[in-house]
């Protein structure tokens, strides 16, 4: 099981990935959900990234229903590493910048690899963890989703809508979920690959933890 790692250490180092930008933000889609029509229904399609790497093209569906007073997240992966924890989040900017998914031309150092730290100009930072409590805003944990040995996963939980905006105004500054602004990635390749030097990570957390192998854009759809 993987050891915990220091928070603040790691905040500090989170505070580092994105710029802060100057704005208004947009307003909060997830929000107006729950007190307008009752329900919103939000998707974001996940596509490889780092395959060389990962040794497989990891692809699924991220999908987010607003509903009740409540948030559930779905995520179903395949392709990714087996029998191995993968951390999983939303990265978005703090100024309501719309997030988009990093492309190769994100590996702006030519190792072949786009790293984490390289994905913060397009993706802003790490927000919300898909892990057994989203709630805590607890990025660096031992409880996400483990790949089965054919390489798939399955991940579903349901939250307090009112108790992530809390957690997630104090961890940001403002209660704004604005999920159709923000990116979904999907991390994780085996402790034991080799990686160069220069692939950067979050303070002391190995860069195979948090090497982004899927993205995707959440995006609302009609149901």
């Amino acid at each position: 099981m993987m050891r915990r790692y220091e928070r603040g250490a790691i905040a500090a180092c989170m505070a580092m990935l994105a710029p802060l930008a100057m704005g208004a933000g947009a307003p909060d889609t997830a929000g107006a959900s729950a007190s307008a029509s009752g329900e919103q229904v939000y998707v974001a399609r996940l596509m490889p990234l780092n395959s060389k790497v990962s040794g497989a093209e990891a692809s699924g569906e991220a999908r987010f229903q607003v509903a009740n007073g409540k948030l559930t997240i779905r995520i179903e992966m395949q392709g990714v590493p087996p029998d191995i924890e993968h951390w999983q989040h939303f990265h978005g900017f703090k100024n309501d910048k719309a997030a988009t998914c990093a492309t190769d031309s994100a590996d702006v150092n030519h190792d072949g690899i786009v790293d984490l730290i390289e994905t913060g100009p397009a993706s802003g930072t790490t927000m919300v963890p898909f892990n057994a409590d989203p709630v805590a805003m607890d990025i660096p944990s031992d409880t996400y989703p483990k790949a089965a040995a054919d390489g798939s996963y399955r991940y579903e939980k349901t939250v307090s809508l009112a108790a992530m905006r809390k957690a997630f105004g104090k961890a940001f500054g403002k209660p704004k979920l604005d999920l159709d602004r923000r990116v979904v990635y999907i991390h994780g390749v085996p402790s034991g690959t080799k990686l160069p030097a220069s692939v950067a990570s979050l303070g002391p957390i190995p860069a195979q933890v948090t090497l982004p192998i899927a993205c995707g854009k959440i995006e609302r759809v009609t149901r």
